[in-house]
């Protein structure tokens, strides 16, 4: 079984609109022009550097911006062109939300289980609904559409429906889900939360908590994972009200190797004895103090939204943002994993700034999917990484994107139609079929 990383590609309407509450980047770059064509091919890039360590890699791609399916459904009528401009005069805000760039934090995108892991011995995935925020809750439908139409054969992959929408049972997908395995033991399942639905249970003051208890529960019951291999910690009030709005942005795992920082989750002592004893001595954890790494230096440099990666060689290296490199206690702590007893023996910094900017650092660019040499090849789209489809994916972005995008050339009706050209094309390229409303 080997990882591949499917990381979105950044949309043509990549902006900063400051949207989400609790997400301090996203907050302090509000108004800011942004340079989308730059965006994609950073992500792009990552792409590379990714497959470059042998690591496997794929693309998931971006969704129709602005969601005119979405400006119709809130009374804006007329074509294309009408709806956009009607909206932008009555409406601006609606505008904004219906064209937020988001899916490329493809870490949201899904939940993901390993056939290994699951009693039917089929990987699971179930797009996440994202209805806390109503600009994410508008990619469900379309992720769910994507992701059936690359995990197509039922004989090895199950794509499930969202949740169903609303408050009870809001799912913010893989961003609050790490696995955790050592040789010899089956693999373990943090599906993390911020608040329960049903329960009285201490909740953050100043930021809202996104995942409900009730959604991990139901996602480890339709991925037919082992009760015995599942955790549902909490995340940490205080971490949720430092900015830590998803658990990947304090706390990051792969294998065997967990790093987090104290406040990723509440009493992170029994959860890492609990976990001590489900995968044996091979596991390592290392802990961030909030003496050592401030939470408002760990949200702003993201070294815990990083990529911990095995090589072929069995190693482990954490590809990082630039940020946690220029920031001295982030890159302190990175530097301590180096040190000490752990897999992991190289850290590697990359710009994804234009990601960065709005609250999504390497991992919030990927999503993991386990798939088996028989899986891989049970997969016809044109998905998987290679240099050619690199190019390929290049001169697209640069045919397609605009340079720079400032918050008013959202209300051109052009952008739009660019946006459609791009897409229909680029499912082409990836082999992917009519995924998109606008192709039905």
């Amino acid at each position: 079984m080997r990882e591949y990383n499917f990381d979105g590609l950044v949309g043509p309407t990549h902006n900063y609109a400051g949207l989400s509450p609790g997400n301090l980047a996203s907050q302090s770059h509000v108004g800011e022009p942004s340079h989308p064509r730059e965006a994609a091919l950073q992500g792009l890039e990552k792409m590379r550097f990714v497959s470059s360590l042998g690591v496997g890699q794929a693309v998931l791609p971006p969704q129709p911006r602005p969601s005119l399916r979405a400006l119709r459904a809130l009374g804006f009528t007329g074509t294309d062109e009408e709806v956009i401009t009607r909206a932008a005069r009555e409406g601006e805000h609606l505008l904004r939300l219906t064209s937020s760039a988001s899916s490329m934090w493809t870490a949201n995108a899904a939940t993901v289980a390993p056939s290994t892991d699951t009693a039917d011995g089929r990987v699971h995935l179930t797009p996440a609904n994202l209805s806390q925020m109503f600009h994410r809750a508008l990619e469900a439908d379309t992720t769910h559409s994507v992701l059936r139409a690359i995990f197509a054969n039922e004989k090895h992959f199950a794509v499930h429906a969202p949740l169903p929408p609303g408050s009870h049972f809001a799912d913010e997908g893989a961003a609050n889900h790490t696995r955790l395995a050592t040789p010899g033991r089956a693999g373990v399942h943090l599906l993390a939360w911020g608040r329960s639905a049903w329960q009285d249970v201490p909740g953050p003051k100043r930021f809202p908590a996104r995942q409900t208890l009730e959604s991990s529960q139901a996602l480890a019951r339709l991925h037919q994972l082992d009760a015995r291999c599942v955790l549902f910690p909490q995340q940490h009030p205080d971490g949720i009200d430092a900015g830590a709005f998803h658990t990947d942005v304090l706390a990051v795992g792969n294998e065997r190797f967990l790093m987090l920082h104290e406040l990723a989750f509440v009493d992170y002592p029994g959860l890492l004895q609990v976990l001590r004893e489900k995968l044996g001595p091979d596991f390592r954890a290392v802990v961030a103090s909030s003496a050592e790494l401030p939470p408002k230096d760990a949200v702003k440099a993201y070294p815990f939204n990083s990529q911990v990666l095995t090589l072929p060689d069995g190693t482990m290296a954490i590809v990082a943002p630039v940020e946690s490199r220029e920031t001295p206690a982030a890159r302190g702590f990175l530097e301590r994993i180096l040190a000490e007893d752990t897999p992991v023996k190289a850290v590697h910094y990359l710009d994804v700034r234009q990601s960065m900017n709005n609250g999504g650092g390497p991992a919030c660019l990927r999503q993991r999917v386990w798939l088996t040499d028989t899986e891989r090849r049970a997969i016809d789209a044109d998905v998987f990484y290679t240099p050619a489809l690199h190019e390929s994916l290049a001169a697209w972005v640069r045919r397609h994107y605009r340079e720079v995008l400032r918050p008013r050339d959202l209300q051109d009706p052009q952008l739009a139609r660019e946006t459609m050209t791009a897409l229909d094309e680029l499912t082409r390229i990836l082999k992917l079929g009519s995924v998109y409303d606008f192709q039905q």
